[in-house]
């Protein structure tokens, strides 16, 4: 049970040298450790496990950054994180720590989880079991149509709908559930709505339901931002919905960070011949479960158990909670990852983080957990090996400008076919490799 500086408060006399931290000022550790530079959410919490405490580890970023051989490292300044909690208040927003009991349940079970959210509308909603439902932007009528009746029905049967409030299924999902309550995940900063055209949308959502991000205040979304947001729609969520995904849809991203986190990946399946229902028919091939209906869905989640393994994170204590506490004592060191060396830092990147000179978003983190086995019966789509980025190096080096048969690529390589899906959808999302007709692939001109 978290013991607060409320609870400390009785043992103050005159004679101690300084007050306990106030919540205050734990925000401002946690926000200032956040938002410093080469610190993402993996490294965050890695960071938490050695050092016990924000504060402790604001500490000592400088030294370790010095012996990496960086010169001048500075952690975020605490008048930035003031400004940002300002900017949360004047836009009517709460902010959610990791550590807090409204945190989502499930999201803090994801490696990656965000240490921080800025929320507006009713925290209640969080408290329910979610699934995403997501798709393509330039949804088909037919498309539509399925997103609504779905997440109607999912909505009515007491779960929370999640999306990205982006154009075409997302759209479609928020509308359909909003009477009953859906949560919004934001690129950009909380009162940044993006597409603008969605604000009225976004102005119902915070009635019943809500809206979340983890950026701060004032932020306009990038591109990079968006893999990062597809990352917390899955973690939110006990499974996810695919309506509608061409092959280098930004959906099937957020499907593949469910598979990692080990979400039930779901797909509404369509016609061969439409570019819009490649992704889907490709995620079912790969063991997606196909879903017509809303009672599709939960009977996969039922039979899953996805929805008691929900029940219980939710009723669970979370014990990396008092990790926050700026006085507080370190969690089980035995249970949370290794602690940032000054190689990671010396390479540009600490654990989590990307390449030297770009800022951290959370569109690599996700990736780490791949490896990971998956609980039984919540994950079906086939998992990837804990060296994908080798797996890739390998594939791309294999392949050229003339078509391979995949078959034979499989053999050269000398893995199952089930680890090649993985490795391959990344390529191909990133552009670098396409798939032909007759079960061929090449590099992309």
């Amino acid at each position: 049970m978290r013991q607060g500086p409320a609870l400390q408060a009785r043992s103050f006399t005159l004679f101690t040298p300084e007050a306990p931290p106030t919540p205050r000022e734990d925000d401002l550790a946690v926000l200032r450790l956040i938002r410093s530079r080469r610190v993402g959410p993996a490294t965050f919490h890695r960071l938490l496990a050695e050092h016990g405490s924000a504060a402790a580890a604001l500490e000592a970023l400088p030294r370790i950054a010095a012996e990496a051989g960086i010169k001048g490292y500075e952690p975020c300044p605490a008048g930035v994180a003031h400004a940002e909690l300002a900017a949360g208040r004047r836009a009517g927003a709460r902010l959610i720590r990791f550590d807090d009991p409204a945190y989502p349940p499930l999201l803090a079970t994801i490696p990656d989880a965000p240490p921080v959210l800025w929320m507006r509308g009713r925290i209640e909603v969080l408290e329910r079991p979610a699934i995403a439902v997501i798709g393509a932007r330039n949804a088909s009528s037919l498309g539509l149509r399925m997103a609504r009746g779905l997440a109607r029905g999912l909505a009515e049967a007491g779960l929370t709908v999640t999306a990205g409030l982006a154009r075409g299924i997302d759209t479609a999902a928020h509308e359909a559930s909003c009477d009953a309550g859906t949560v919004a995940v934001m690129a950009g900063g909380i009162d940044v709505i993006y597409p603008a055209e969605n604000r009225t949308l976004a102005d119902r959502i915070i009635g019943n339901g809500c809206l979340l991000t983890e950026q701060p205040p004032g932020i306009e979304p990038v591109a990079r931002h968006f893999p990062a947001r597809n990352r917390i729609v899955s973690g939110l969520s006990a499974g996810v919905v695919v309506i509608e995904a061409a092959h280098r849809s930004g959906s099937l991203i957020t499907a593949r960070c469910g598979a990692d986190q080990g979400r039930e990946i779901m797909a509404v399946p369509g016609h061969p011949l439409d570019a819009r229902a490649a992704g889907c028919n490709a995620l079912i091939r790969d063991g997606a479960t196909l879903v017509r209906n809303a009672e599709d869905v939960i009977g996969a989640l039922e039979a899953s158990g996805a929805m008691l393994r929900f029940e219980d994170q939710a009723d669970a204590d979370r014990p990396t909670g008092k990790a926050f506490h700026s006085q507080g004592e370190a969690g089980d060191k035995s249970s949370v990852p290794r602690r940032p060396s000054t190689r990671d830092m010396a390479e540009g990147a600490l654990p989590g983080r990307p390449a030297q000179g770009t800022e951290d978003t959370g569109r690599a983190d996700h990736r780490r957990s791949a490896g990971k086995p998956a609980e039984p019966g919540v994950l079906h789509v086939a998992s990837a090996p804990t060296d994908r980025s080798d797996l890739k190096v390998r594939l791309l080096d294999l392949l050229g400008p003339s078509p391979a048969e995949e078959d034979s690529v499989i053999r050269d390589l000398g893995i199952p076919p089930a680890h090649l899906a993985p490795a391959l959808l990344d390529l191909e999302l990133e552009g670098r490799v396409i798939r032909l007709p007759g079960g061929r692939i090449a590099l992309a001109g």
